[in-house]
């Protein structure tokens, strides 16, 4: 039997929110709050299933909307304020990229790690198949 992970876009709106829904609907314990950790997550082994599921996002272009330029924004000004000096110049350059509308949000970043997790990406033998609803 498929196991279907499915999250709904138009309940939440931040990245922070994201991890918080999607840790609640895939039953997953408690893992951090960062891309590095969500990574980890898709491996199996937090919750989520070890042997692959669907991860089914309903009323993704609500969130392709709400974890856009602005949110990828704000993401990107919080980074610049921890980060390491040496990270300093690629953090401000990608902040400017959001703020003049170009180069990857918040949105591409999460589904680049999905799919790094399903068929064709690095670590395909997770078999996390994406459904975008």
């Amino acid at each position: 039997m498929v196991v279907v992970v499915q999250i709904d876009g138009a309940l939440f709106g931040t990245l922070e929110e994201f991890f918080a829904h999607f840790g609640e609907q895939a039953g997953s314990t408690p893992w951090g709050t960062n891309l590095d950790a969500f990574n980890d997550v898709l491996r199996g082994g937090f919750g989520t299933p070890d042997g692959g599921f669907v991860l089914r996002w309903k009323n993704h272009a609500v969130s392709q909307e709400r974890l856009g330029y602005e949110e990828t924004a704000r993401v990107l000004e919080r980074r610049l304020a921890s980060c390491h000096l040496s990270n300093r110049p690629q953090v401000e350059q990608e902040l400017a990229s959001a703020r003049d509308r170009e180069g990857t949000t918040v949105f591409d970043w999460l589904l680049e790690i999905i799919r790094e997790h399903g068929p064709g990406g690095r670590e395909a033998e997770d078999l996390v198949m994406l459904e975008l609803a």
